[in-house]
């Protein structure tokens, strides 16, 4: 028994040296729930659309968007290398949801929003999308015409 268990061990530490630092920390993320492994292979389908934003005013207004949203989303994930926000739903809907951010000029930026779900980035890209164009469009003041009607006296 004690035989079987050297084994066992020595097979296990074998796979963590072979598989390298970047394996362990996936592993390990895997293992505690919070990778974003699986949002950053889905990115290639997310679904994206360029802002006339600074990338540090686009993230800033993406996370009180997300913060104002009524299901409230559980950030479990923020990579400032990656440029991206990892999130789930909710806190008790733990679908994941990547929000990636990509400098295209200093004044544009391209969200792409990622998942696994289908639902879930077209949730998530439509509050972004509506939120965002919302708070930079230009509002236009209504005005009322007011026509003094002159008569012939």
């Amino acid at each position: 028994m004690n035989m079987r268990f050297i084994l066992i061990a020595v097979c296990c530490l074998l796979a963590v040296v072979l598989s390298g630092c970047a394996a362990i920390k996936d592993v390990g993320k895997g293992f505690a729930g919070v990778s974003t492994r699986v949002l950053e292979d889905k990115r290639k389908d997310a679904l994206k659309k360029s802002f006339a934003l600074g990338h540090d005013s686009c993230y800033n207004k993406v996370k009180n968007i997300l913060g104002r949203w009524a299901n409230k989303p559980y950030i479990y994930a923020e990579d400032s290398k990656k440029k991206m926000i990892a999130m789930y739903l909710s806190p008790e809907d733990t679908t994941p949801v990547g929000i990636f951010f990509t400098r295209e000029t200093a004044d544009s930026t391209l969200i792409e929003v990622s998942s696994p779900s289908i639902y879930a980035k077209e949730e998530i890209a439509k509050i972004i999308w509506t939120g965002i164009d919302a708070l930079i469009k230009p509002k236009i003041e209504e005005k009322t015409d007011v026509k003094e009607k002159v008569g012939n006296q």
